[in-house]
């Protein structure tokens, strides 16, 4: 475990408390084996001066919904510690009393709630307190001869046994503290939990925790019997992933996103002939439960039969345990992370960021289980206490907070011709009602364009069935699956009657407008019937219905593409898929119209630019933003009945009409 202390960079805030926690919080929040997703927290207590003068002690600790990693000096909400001190005195006090006695004790009415471990921070006899989930000591405290092992490493550190987190936890420490000398030791180690370091210099609490991490580091490297499995993962099974994901979208009820993790080391792991043993045991830490269950599901060579039977099971386990607690309703039995045998480790969640989270827990717990074995055996929390977390009320509080889902929330669209126009208005479109979007386009700038998390470009060319393939591998490979199509891509080429039609120019037309995009809906199909809610949408032009002379390339692959949806419509009803064409018209945001070519072709109709722009029966323009906003309502909840439709947004034409 690095030490990443800067003498220098302390020195600039050494007359500053809160800045000085702030700092040495993140240097362990740096390191995801100690701390992970919001996992630990950290205290210092210091002085504060109110508005009359008067001066009171105050502990400042970690808040919550703050992360050690990115943690500021509004994350440590201010607490009177007398008060702090005097609620450890208590007999017995519930969760949510405790809750509010600490919003009680706070000094700044706009902080966020203290930590759970607040009062076990204010007991702790020493300026700075710092706890962490690290790795390495869980993985002493969990394998074979767990007790055993924990008093060798460290004689200088108390060692207590699992009890819950919060009140509870605080009164074992007190006890604890009040019968010892505890100035004999550096810390204190909470089997199947993690561990506390303490000192009056941020620095020397700081070192301690590095040095006794790393004290567990090293006996698990000297000591280990085997090492992590490593193995190359086989060729993607990309339709089995879509199908997964449909398995665990349809149990939830909404649409899920899967992080796929086929590393060597998530496939070694997942090919290890004891893996359903060691995975199943439990988390690596208690409150990780919170996050992905008591355990996940192991997928063999049926997936959904095995998806199925972890449900069963998580029913029977809810029912089993219910009793403990008044009024409890069974969460979603949906496994939050699966172990695909012989390829890799799937995690699920409605977004990037959840399904994220709960990959990197899933990985830390692969290597720890791994460790521990490696040492003789991994013994999880049994599932007893594992229960009392995952339901615990202040924890289900915090997952409660995600607020409302946007439309298209776990939803993964393909836009082609996304680099700009209409492509990347719709992409972004889909994206800010929550689709995680793949955008493909000829151009390069596709890539500048689309370069976020959820919002990926990738050069292609339509015309070419393997460049097609890759995108929409590249959906699933990201995400999970594939629900969203809009096959946006196309040219319109120089007017030219049809007696001087080259045919370079019709074939050339043909196969961009026209025969890419009958493949990219073949190639899209078996994909679109494990889809969530699924849909294809074509776009088309005006022209289908209202053809100009000098645009019979163009006008002919518009109105064979909307042939082309309406016999899909027909076919792909049955599998639940929705088929539709958009026409657009005259949509002048585009780079195709620069001002010149706009003036020329306002000139040929003797108008001006802005009549030209506003030719229509509502005398409106027609952007790029409001094809998109018609394209998300297309695609999404509203028009979930409806499919083989043609919607006009073209502010009204006569011909049309």
């Amino acid at each position: 475990m690095r030490n990443l202390w800067s003498e220098s960079e302390a020195a600039k805030i050494a007359n500053d408390d809160l800045a000085l926690r702030v700092y040495s919080s993140r240097l362990l929040g740096q390191e995801e084996d100690l701390v992970l997703h919001g996992g630990g927290n950290t205290s210092v207590k210091s002085t504060s001066t109110n508005i009359f003068g008067e001066t009171s002690d105050v502990l400042y600790v970690k808040g919550s919904g703050w992360d050690l990693k990115t943690i500021e000096k509004a994350g440590f909400p201010p607490l009177e510690l007398h008060t702090v001190k005097r609620l450890a005195e208590q007999e017995t006090l519930s969760d949510t009393e405790m809750v509010k006695q600490l919003r009680l004790a706070l000094l700044d009415p706009f902080s966020p709630n203290p930590s759970i471990e607040a009062i076990l921070h204010g007991i702790i006899p020493y300026k700075h307190v710092d706890h962490t989930h690290a790795d390495a000591i869980v993985v002493l405290t969990n394998t074979k001869d767990g007790d055993k092992v924990v008093q060798e490493v460290f004689p200088d550190f108390i060692i207590l046994p699992y009890v819950m987190p919060g009140f509870v936890l605080a009164q074992q420490v007190q006890k604890a503290l009040t019968n010892c000398d505890v100035s004999k030791y550096k810390g204190i180690i909470l089997k199947s939990h993690g561990i506390f370091t303490f000192a009056d210099d941020a620095k020397e609490s700081y070192d301690m925790m590095i040095e006794a991490v790393t004290r567990a580091e090293n006996y698990i490297k000297d000591n280990r019997k085997s090492e992590r499995e490593i193995k190359e993962a086989s060729a993607e099974d990309y339709l089995s992933l879509a199908q997964i994901r449909k398995s665990i979208s349809t149990i939830r009820g909404s649409a899920v996103l899967v992080n796929s993790n086929f590393s060597p080391e998530a496939c070694g792991y997942a090919s290890r002939k004891d893996v359903g043993e060691i995975a199943t045991q439990g988390p690596l830490t208690p409150d990780h439960s919170i996050r992905t269950k008591r355990a996940p599901a192991i997928l063999g060579k049926e997936p959904e039969k095995d998806i199925q039977e972890f449900v069963e099971n998580y029913k029977a386990y809810f029912e089993k345990n219910k009793h403990k607690q008044e009024g409890l309703q069974c969460l979603d039995p949906s496994p939050n992370f699966a172990i695909w045998k012989n390829k890799g480790i799937l995690s699920f969640g409605s977004s990037l960021k959840d399904s994220g989270i709960i990959a990197d827990i899933a990985r830390h717990t692969a290597e720890a289980t791994q460790d521990a074995k490696a040492l003789g055996a991994w013994n999880a929390l049994g599932e007893d206490d594992l229960f009392d977390i995952e339901y615990w009320e202040l924890e289900q509080a915090k997952l409660s907070k995600g607020g409302n889902k946007k439309p298209l929330q776990g939803k993964v669209a393909l836009v082609t011709g996304s680099a700009a126009g209409i492509g990347l208005a719709c992409a972004r479109e889909l994206q800010q009602q929550g689709a995680c979007v793949i955008g493909m386009d000829l151009s390069p700038k596709v890539l500048e364009s689309m370069c976020e998390a959820d919002f990926q470009g990738v050069v292609g060319n339509v015309t070419i069935e393997q460049d097609l393939r890759n995108a929409v591998h590249m959906a699933i490979d990201l995400y999970g699956g594939l629900d969203i199509v809009v096959a946006n891509a196309g040219i319109f080429t120089a007017g030219s009657h049809i007696e001087a039609l080259e045919d370079n120019t019709w074939d050339k037309t043909m196969s961009i407008n026209l025969t890419s995009q009958q493949r990219l809906l073949k190639i899209c199909i078996p994909y679109l019937k494990e889809g969530i809610e699924p849909t294809f949408l074509f776009v088309g032009s005006r022209n289908v219905a209202a053809p100009g002379a000098g645009a019979s390339a163009y006008s002919v692959s518009k109105a064979g593409i909307t042939q082309l949806a309406r016999v899909a419509a027909l076919e792909l009803a049955p599998s639940g898929i929705r088929v539709n064409v958009i026409h657009p018209d005259a949509v002048f945001d585009t780079e195709l119209w620069t001002d010149e070519v706009l003036e020329r072709s306002a000139k040929r109709y003797n108008m001006t630019v802005q009549e030209y722009k506003t030719k229509n029966l509502l005398k409106t323009e027609i952007t790029s933003a409001d094809v998109a906003n018609a394209t998300a309502a297309l695609v999404g909840p509203i028009f979930l009945k409806t499919t083989g439709a043609q919607f006009p947004v073209d502010g009204g034409n006569d011909r049309v009409i």
